[in-house]
Order: structure tokens, then sequence, then C-alpha cells
């Protein structure tokens, strides 16, 4: 490899710089003092002469020097040689441009290899780094554009579509006072549900329509999700009778059958290569694309990730587009990049394009805000909960043994032994125990009565939410794994339909398997139609698809990253009006005794959530090694990919290794090979520089895998609700009664209502009534009806216990707990001893009944607005039918329900 720190700047310029320039379209001539200004249309003037010293490269455009480049030799790092180019700048007295102080308006400085630019206009105009020095057509098209001008028109733009909600026109406004604050990186984050599409769609529009935009690139991650966007752009309104793609072009890629919803006809306009190639100021358009599609474009196929069939961009191409192609890219869900190699896709290819960068996400990582740098507006989950637009959950901890203790397996015991590769299974006793601890659980081990006990669990719950609301709740199970012959996903499918006993197509299972056929398909019927009810998944739904009737999300895979978990329980919160009665809540079962929501509910919007770390080549670590780039970082990373490989290697693979290391010991090797490196450099390395052993240390066998089906096996299985307070915060039943106790017993003095119950019965109404549910909703244990009802019956057994009888014996715990039902019985039995009452009094008290059961009190004016009443008569014939004793009665009724 050539030493750099002897390429000279005049190679640097000839080799790098040169060849670049004449790539983008410049003529690059010697400077010469006879020719004219206006003979100069795409020169690229050498040494120009200014006041202050020559400028390597001054960039004309139609007689007029619109850039200065100034280089450097290769070795030389270009960022502060812009004070350099900023002093010829003030020096081109030639030149007929003025801005303040300086005379030519654009400013780049390079090496060849690393590009700054600084725009000069503007005081607030930042530096910065960028992928390419500019076009002749990009220098004319950034002079004329008019930033501040533009800026003044989107103010007067009202933002008042009839669809738009206040916190969307909150987060249209942040981004644009971030593009006024000359701002060209940003990020929206605003939780799952509450509408990111409509909300840059309508952004698209204003930005357009103002001039700061002319062309807008909307970046997606798949193509079903690029073709959602489309249709949102082509069905969105802006102007009264004008859709957006009639009044600015939209274009995408091509799209198949199975990208788009069912039924949906349209027909996307595919993006002109040309208007990529070669962008004019007169192109106004918008165009949606996969960051698959565009770092192919950008970088060719080897550049690409590892990416399933289903997402393979087979018509795409590398094309030349230059850095100016769009004004504004908008990236969805930029939180995308679980691996270096995706997040370097991400990257590359927003660092390629010159532009307003706006990220969009539910999730930030703390990778997506180190790159987009500002979060200029956020909306969080809670708010959209407390503000109506989505949905709270409730938790469910399902506690196993399996899942939190492992498998112990006892002599003796029968077991299937799996083959991975063929699926066929050999029956076994084990001649000694084994223990498989909680990692290995469904991936080497798997105990189906484990699986079975925590779906039939799951099942109580289901019952319980059909026989209150009237609607199996369309469920969705996340399962560990999807593999061949070892699948988790197969055996939750064949379980629950056992356990459910509803037929076949009430379970199905969406993955990427290919034994799911036409998987988006898949999705859309979850998601519009009566069956499947309960879908097992693995990733596939983890983010990008809406489910409005999500009821129930079941975690029986474990999760470690923020983000993937609060994008699997953002398939829950959205609103469904379609339900009847519509969705309230969904409910989150945590498998793993709850431990899912506690290591979450700490993890803050902005914990590290890193990328998996690289997997540099063996090959690549030695040759730093053998190059010196830090080399004792390398040697330690070096030790422990062999140590790793000695732990998984068969025999097979270490007789393989005995031809290069004592007995194919790699440990001792590794252990052994920094002394050996420090010793003699030159023989350890010759060794390990050998293309046929670094070649074995890729490609040894591989140890079969082994799975075993605990036949024999049992689990202890038993679950609970788990309550959410404001605050995040999930409580035990037994955690959340003592909570309860104590609030009540403090807050007589405070809250009348409960002063009311404990001391003074007399005053009780449907007033105090109110009071009451509305004081303990507010607490931030929010002790609401339901919640109070659901760790009663967790903790008595006693289901439906009435609000009066909770706070009555939080106070005492002798008071009985008495269903509402109860409760209106004792109360009327109370009233009625040693009274003698007509037919048709007993009429009006079985009507009495029936409300106090659902209402705790009366009052006077139920009876004329309340239909049980009004339609009898209301107030004027009870009162009568009574004697014009039946206010007497009420209040007498009120006293004993309280009592």
């Amino acid at each position: 490899m050539p030493d750099l720190n002897y390429e000279s700047e005049w190679l640097t310029r000839k080799k790098r710089i040169d060849t670049r320039l004449r790539s983008l379209g410049w003529e690059i001539v010697p400077f010469n003092a006879t020719r004219p200004l206006s003979a100069c249309t795409k020169h690229a003037v050498e040494e120009f002469p200014t006041d202050t010293g020559p400028a390597d490269y001054a960039l004309y455009v139609n007689g007029r020097i619109l850039g200065i480049v100034e280089a450097k030799k290769l070795s030389l790092g270009p960022q502060n040689v812009l004070v350099q180019a900023e002093r010829y700048s003030r020096g081109t007295a030639v030149n007929p441009l003025s801005f303040g102080e300086f005379r030519v308006p654009f400013l780049y400085s390079t090496n060849g290899e690393v590009i700054w630019f600084h725009d000069v206009r503007h005081q607030l105009n930042l530096s910065r780094k960028i992928a390419d020095l500019p076009t002749p057509a990009a220098l004319e098209e950034m002079l004329a554009h008019q930033f501040d001008a533009a800026c003044a028109k989107l103010l007067q733009i009202p933002n008042a579509h009839g669809w738009i909600r206040p916190y969307q026109i909150e987060a249209n406004t942040a981004v644009e006072q971030a593009i006024r604050d000359r701002k060209r990186q940003m990020l929206v984050a605003m939780a799952t549900g509450t509408g990111k599409t409509f909300t840059t769609v309508n952004q698209a529009y204003r930005l357009m329509k103002s001039g700061l935009a002319r062309r807008i690139l909307f970046l997606v991650d798949r193509r079903a999700l690029a073709a959602q966007a489309v249709t949102a752009f082509a069905s969105f309104e802006p102007e009264p009778g004008l859709k957006f793609d009639k009044i600015y072009e939209v274009y995408s890629q091509r799209f198949r059958r199975e990208d788009l919803e069912e039924g949906e006809k349209f027909d996307p306009k595919v993006m002109p290569s040309a208007y990529l190639l070669a962008p004019q100021p007169s192109h106004s358009f918008l165009y949606v694309c996969t960051i698959q599609r565009m770092a192919i474009n950008l970088f060719g196929r080897q550049a690409m990730f590892e990416q399933g069939d289903d997402e393979a961009e087979d018509d795409a191409d590398r094309l030349d587009i230059p850095i100016h192609a769009f004004d504004v890219i908008i990236a969805d869900e930029c939180h995308r990049g679980y691996t270096s190699a995706e997040l370097s896709v991400w990257r590359n290819t927003l660092e390629h394009f010159d532009a307003i960068k706006i990220g969009l996400t539910a999730t930030p990582a703390a990778h997506t805000k180190a790159y987009f740098k500002d979060v200029v507006y956020r909306y969080e989950y809670e708010r959209a909960v407390r503000e109506g637009y989505l949905v709270d959950f409730d938790a469910v901890s399902i506690k196993s043994d399996v899942r939190i203790n492992g498998v112990f397996l006892k002599e003796g015991e029968q077991v299937g032994q799996i083959d991975p590769d063929t699926g066929s299974e050999t029956l076994d006793l084990l001649e000694d125990e084994r223990q498989f601890d909680t990692t290995e659980v469904e991936r080497k081990v798997t105990v189906p009565e484990s699986n079975r006990r925590i779906i039939e669990e799951i099942k109580k719950y289901a019952l319980e939410h059909e026989a209150t609301y009237g609607r199996f709740p369309k469920t969705l199970i996340f399962a560990a794994n999807d593999l061949p012959h070892t699948s988790h996903a197969d055996e939750l499918v064949k379980i629950c339909r056992e356990v459910f006993g509803r037929g076949e197509s009430f379970v199905q299972k969406i993955t990427g398997s290919p034994t799911v056929d036409r998987p988006l398909q898949r999705i859309r019927e979850f998601r519009n139609r009566p069956d499947p009810k309960i879908v097992v998944s693995v990733d596939m739904l983890t983010t990008g698809v809406d489910i409005p009737a999500l009821e129930f999300i079941v975690f029986l895979r474990p999760v470690r990253s923020r983000i993937l978990w609060e994008q699997m329980l953002g398939r829950g919160t959205r609103l469904c009006k379609d339900l009847d009665p519509p969705k309230s809540h969904f409910v989150v079962f945590d498998c793993f005794d709850g431990t899912l929501l506690k290591y979450f509910k700490d993890a803050s919007a902005f914990t590290a959530d890193p990328p998996d770390k690289p997997s540099k080549t063996i090959a690549e670590i030695i040759d730093d090694i053998w190059n010196n780039r830090d080399r004792a970082y390398n040697v330690r990373c070096l030790v422990r990919r062999l140590q790793r490989i000695d732990k998984e290697m068969p025999s097979e693979a270490r007789a393989m290794f005995a031809a290069y290391v004592p007995a194919g010991d790699l440990a001792k090797y590794a252990s052994e090979l920094p002394k050996k490196l420090a010793d003699d450099f030159t023989a350890a390395m010759q060794l390990l520089r050998s293309p046929n052993f670094q070649d074995l240390m890729v490609n040894y066998p591989r140890a079969k895998r082994t799975f075993t089906r605990a036949i024999d096996a049992t689990d202890t299985v038993s679950s609970t609700w788990l309550i959410r307070g404001e605050d995040g915060k999930e409580y035990k039943p037994e955690d959340y009664l003592a909570a309860f106790a104590r609030f009540v017993k403090e807050n007589p003095a405070q809250i009348e209502a409960i002063s009311i119950l404990l001391d003074r019965p007399q005053h009780w109404g449907t007033d105090t009534l109110s009071e009451l549910r509305t004081q303990l909703a507010a607490t931030k244990e929010r002790f609401t009806v339901d919640n109070l009802q659901k760790v009663h019956a967790a903790a008595y057994g006693k289901s439906l216990v009435d609000i009066i009888s909770m706070v009555k014996h939080a106070a005492k715990d002798e008071e009985p707990l008495l269903t509402a039902a109860e409760r209106v019985d004792r109360a009327l039995a109370r009233i009625m001893q040693g009274h003698t009452f007509s037919e048709e009094q007993q009429c009006w008290l079985d009507r009495i009944r029936a409300h106090l059961i659902e209402n705790l009190s009366i009052d006077r004016e139920d009876f004329d607005v309340i239909p049980i009443f009004s339609r009898e008569g209301g107030w004027g014939k009870a009162n009568r039918v009574f004697a014009e004793r039946l206010e007497a009665i009420i209040k007498e009724l009120n006293e004993a329900m309280a009592a």
C-alpha cells in the first residue's frame, strides 16, 4: 500500500480532484488574463488570482464565479482550509456578485476524498461535509434559490386541513422552525399510531407550496410501506378538489401485486431516470423509494445488507446521481439499522445527498439521535393516550418455571431428539440428568407442556374478554423462532388450534418463512377479516403493520432491544372505533413473570440501544495486525475469535486444525498468541497470513445442532394482572391493594367522598360517587374501578366488587366485599324491613334496583332522564305511587347503600 503522506498536493489535484471535476461537467483550464469572464460557462479556472492570493479553482458558470475550491494533499484534513477559501472569496473583486463581505457564495475545500462546503451568503449557515463537488447546474440552482422568501411564504400558508390534529400541526411547526433556523438534520419522534405518514404528507405539501423544496425523497425500508405512502400522497387533498398528485408529480418504484392492499387499484408513476441523473430547477416532484433500491442506485449491489427475496430490488441499477438531486429527504422509520452493516447503508445513502434531512420514528435510538442531532418534536405515547388518540394497555404477568429457571431433566426421562436438518425424531431415555438454562429454551430444548399451559392460561383471559365485550380478542403471539423442523411458531400454532378448538383458520402463522404463502396477504387478512383471530409471528409483524382491532399481544419471545419492544407494543396502541363496543385498551401478556415489562419500564427513550457489533472478517483483523493498525486491540479481537471457534467446533474440525496448531487446540494457541507475536512477530504472522489457515478459520465444519423435546417434563404456570400506574409503574395485586389502602386512610380530609363513605353515609349521592371516581382515577396509581376490581378478584377471588365496598374494606379489613347487586339487595332489605309495598310500588322498586346496580346511587333528576323511569311517567308518577314519600325513600336508600 503506498504511503499517502508522500502524495503531493499537485498529485492529489491531478489524480483525484481534476478527475472528479471533469466527471461533474467542468472544463478545467488555466487562468488566462485575456479570457473574458463571459467566455467561461462551465469552467474550473486553476490558480485564479484574487486580491488575497491565488485560489486553486474558481468555478465559473455563465460568466460569474459561483464557487471556489481550495485543495490540499490527501494526507491533510480539509475542514479548516475553508478559512482560506473565505479569504479568497473576499478578495475576488472582479466577480459581479456581492454577499456582504464575500464576493463568491459557495466555498469548498477538499483533499480529493473528503469535501467540506460553506454557503457564506448568510452568517447562520454552518459549514458541512458533503459527498461530492457540485455540478455547474447545482451552483446555478443554489444561487437562484430564495431561501428567506420561501420561509416567509411558508409562514403565510395556513395549516388548517380538516383532518389534521393539533399535535400534527405542532410537529409541522417545529420542523419548519428548525428549517428557518437553518438546521439541516432533524428528528421527529411520534408514537406508533399517531399518524406520522399524514403529518409527513402535509409537511411535504407545505414545503413544496412555499418553494422551500422542489424535489423530495421519501425513504422507507419495505416496498409495501412505499406502496402505502404513495397511496397516502395520492389520496391527500391539500386544496379543495385537488389531490396532492394532481398538484405535484408523485413517483415511485415498481410494485408487486402483494405490495398493494386488497382491491387497491392505482397506477404509480415510475420515476424517470433523467429526473435522478439530471435534476432541473423546473422539476417539482416527490419520489417514494425503498432504502434498498436507493442504496443500489448509489453504490451498487455489493453495498446492500442481507435481505429477504421479498424485498429484493431486481430491476435496480447503479446510477450516477448527483448530490443535489433532492432538496429534502424524509427518512421514515429512521431508527432502523439493527446491525452495523444496515446502519452503514442508511447513513451512506443519506449522506450522499446535500439536502435537508428529516428523520421520522416512533422509537428514537441513540445512533439515530447522533445522526439527526436535534429532536425538534416529540409526541409521546403517554400524551397520545391522555389526549385520546391512542389506547393504553393492561398487563398480565404469566409465571412459568421453565421460562424463569430453565429445564432440568432427570435420568431415565423420555425425550425426543430431533434432527434439525430433516425433522426426524428419535425417542430416547436419558442416561444422565441434563440442565438447560433459560437462554436455551426453544433454542436447544422445548417443553411442550410448558407451551400448552401458557396458552391455556391466556385462554382464560380471552374467554373473559369475549364474555365481557361480545367478541374474541384479535391476538398476536410473538414466538421465539421459526426455524425449520424445530419451529417454536409452528408448535404454538398447533397448540392454539388444539386449546381453542375453533378450527384451522382461527389460528395462523405469519412469518418470513418460505412455508408461509404470501405473508403480506396473510397480514391483510388478519387486519381486515374475521379470521384468523390468533396469529403467531416472530418479527414480521413487529413494525410497519397497522392492525387497529388487535387487543392481545403475547410475548413468548425474549426481547432485549428497547426499539423492538416499543415497536412490538405499538401494534396494539391504535384506536378501533369499528369494534362494538369500541376498543378501549389492549392487553400485554409478559410470559417471563413480568421481567420484560420491568426491564423496559426503566429504559428511557434514548437508552443506548446500539446496533449489533460489526463482523469484521478474520482476514481484516489479521491484516490490521500485520499493518500495525490498532494492533493491541485487534490481537485481543483475534484471540476472542479463536477461543469462540474452539468452543464451537466438533472433533472433525479439531483434526483439520491439527495441521496448523498442536493437537488442533485453538484455545491454547489463542492464549499463547500475544506472547508469540511479541517474541517473533514475523514468524507468528506467517501462519496467521496463510490463506489456507484463514479459510479454515471461516469455513471449518460446524457442530451439528441438536434439539430436544422434553416430552415428560412439566411446568408450573400461573398468571396475574399487573396494574399500570400513571407513571408507568406496574403493580402486583397485593402491592396495588396496599397502595390503595394507604391512599384511603390518608385522604378522608382531602377527598370528601371518602369521608362520607367512612363517617357520613347520609350524605351519599350521585355527585359524591362521581367525585370519588374522578379523584381515584386521577392518582398516579390510577385507582379506576376496573383496575380495583381486577386486583380484588385476583387477591380475594371475588369478581365485580363495588367501589363502595372497596373503599370501606381498604379503611377497615372487617368490612365485607360486596358486588353491586349484593349491596343493592342489602340496602333494599333494610328499607323494606317492617313495610309492605303494593304491587305497583314493587314494580318501581325493581326499576330502582336495576338502576342502583349500575349506578350505586339515585337522585330525583334520574327519574326524568333515565329511560327506565321516564318512559313509565318519571318523577311525578313515581312520587304519586309512593304517596309523595319517594324523596324520603331515595334518601334512605342512598344512606343504606353507603352504610
